[in-house]
């Protein structure tokens, strides 16, 4: 499979918004769920937000109402609004098959290398 490739980080202020992109030729298919995860230094990755094969939707409930995850042909995308400090991290794209809980790390096999996002004053 081709790699999964995030882009889109940066540094912002709190209250700002940024949109993550994850380059996904061949997983952007209907047997693939996708997923956004982070990681903050010295924590473990947790999943942030899912889009299954059938466009259906979870989100952590830390960024429900605040971050948006789509998907097109080939990208995955993650809106993120009203960013606050603690959404500071890596944050990496995944994808998976025959995914049961969609915001669990250990149902993904393909992951890209990370986007940092800092959220600082």
């Amino acid at each position: 499979q081709a790699p999964l490739v995030e882009s889109g980080g940066g540094s912002v202020q709190p209250g700002e918004s940024l949109t993550l992109a994850c380059a996904a030729s061949g997983y952007t298919s209907s047997s693939y769920s996708m997923a956004w995860f982070r990681q903050a230094p010295g924590k473990e990755r947790e999943g942030v937000a899912s889009i299954a094969s059938d466009r259906s939707t979870t989100y952590a409930y830390l960024v429900k109402g605040r971050f948006t995850i789509s998907r097109d042909k080939n990208t995955l995308y993650l809106q993120m609004n009203s960013l606050k400090p603690e959404d500071t991290g890596m944050y990496f794209c995944a994808a998976g098959r025959y995914v049961a809980d969609h915001l669990a790390k250990l149902e993904y096999n393909y992951w890209g290398q990370g986007t940092q996002v800092t959220v600082s004053s």
